[in-house]
């Protein structure tokens, strides 16, 4: 069996194609000030005629999103919750929807229609998913007070736990891992989380982001890189 897993990140793509679990082929594209106008549209369609595959799954992490707990019915109300965080265009953007029932939350969040229409009109079976549901339900929580955080190419998004109920998730773009670091200690401060008592958990791309891990270190007692992002394992797609 064929499949093909795609990541849309901040201005990025990223696909997978496995075959049998096993990853035969992975690449990334990122927009830049050199980059052609429709540069992640015209890759996605490299991409989706590259083969003839079986499944797609596609986990967007772009930040139009809004978290709301579990049974939240209200789901016309979408746009407008989303547009408290972010501005959207209802005529380019699909509402989407991703129950995490593990901490019961759902989040609802938005993906561009012209790529939606892309990967729909190829008739094949689709798994649309959210980062921030596939994130949470990677996680392992124990303790009382902790702190996810998932790193991506000039993006982050993290979870603020305590006692296994989320109290913040966000997801950053930000072009600077200076920009990270004071997010995180930003949050921390609103929301009583003591350094010295918080846990906190690092996965993705640790390595490419190395400046803002070593940074935090300075600050914090406790950190933890569960997975670092390595050629064909990529730890949302994965």
């Amino acid at each position: 069996m064929n499949i093909l897993n795609l990541l849309f990140t901040k201005d990025g793509l990223t696909y997978q194609i496995a075959r049998n679990k096993s990853i035969v082929e992975e690449k990334s594209y990122f927009v830049n000030e050199e980059s052609p106008e429709n540069l992640i549209s015209d890759k996605l369609d490299e991409v989706l005629i590259k083969q003839r595959f079986d499944e797609i799954h596609v986990i967007s992490a772009l930040n139009h999103f809004t978290l709301m707990p579990e049974g939240f019915s209200q789901h016309e109300t979408g746009f407008d919750l989303i547009a408290f965080n972010a501005p959207v265009d209802k005529e380019k953007e699909e509402l989407m929807l991703s129950i995490n029932e593990k901490f019961k939350v759902q989040f609802y969040y938005t993906f561009p229609k012209d790529f939606y229409r892309k990967i729909k009109d190829l008739a094949l079976p689709v798994n649309f998913n959210f980062s921030g549901e596939k994130f949470l339900n990677s996680i392992h929580n124990k303790n009382n007070k902790e702190i996810h955080i998932n790193l991506y190419h000039n993006q982050c998004e993290f979870f603020a736990i305590d006692n296994k109920k989320i109290i913040l998730y966000n997801n950053l773009d930000v072009n600077s891992e200076v920009d990270f670091l004071y997010f995180i200690m930003f949050t921390l401060s609103k929301i009583g989380f003591g350094i010295n008592e918080t846990n906190f958990f690092a996965y993705g791309e640790t390595t490419e982001n190395e400046t803002f891990i070593s940074e935090l270190q300075k600050f914090v007692k406790n950190l933890k890189i569960i997975f670092d992002n390595i050629p064909n394992k990529n730890f949302i797609l994965n």
